[in-house]
């Protein structure tokens, strides 16, 4: 799949640095690993704002749409229209929906349809993935 923004592993590599990015940023971002549960910097974050993906800086979600879906990882009931891209992900012996970043392709993480009234999503996310900008 090929995405808007298109770079080498080096020049994420040196992006992220430059902005600061936790150090499991690369992998979860553009290798698809994942954070340990309850360990990310946005798992309790509650502030107003929105939050944008953390390579190519994309708005994802709004503050106001988190919940607290006691999972370990921020979790969110709806994304900013056209946003995130879906993809069929069948590794780990399981079929699940990987989110990913429709301007660059940035793993983001999984969506679930468990989460909460309007729309029952849950956007499960890696906090290494996200880039929140207070409002």
């Amino acid at each position: 799949m090929t995405f808007p923004i298109q770079k080498t592993d080096a020049e994420w590599r040196a992006l992220l640095a430059e902005k600061g990015a936790e150090p499991a940023a690369f992998e979860v971002t553009r290798h698809a690993h994942t954070e340990r549960p309850f360990t990310g910097k946005y798992e309790e974050v509650w502030a107003d704002g929105s939050y944008h993906c953390i390579c190519c800086g994309n708005h994802l979600f709004d503050a106001g749409t988190k919940f607290d879906a006691g999972c370990g990882w921020p979790s969110f009931w709806k994304a900013i229209p056209g946003a995130i891209t879906e993809i069929t992900d069948r590794s780990h012996g399981m079929a699940r929906v990987e989110t990913v970043c429709s301007q660059c392709g940035a793993h983001l993480g999984h969506v679930f349809e468990d989460g909460p009234a309007p729309s029952g999503l849950r956007y499960c996310m890696n906090s290494a993935s996200l880039e929140h900008q207070p409002e």
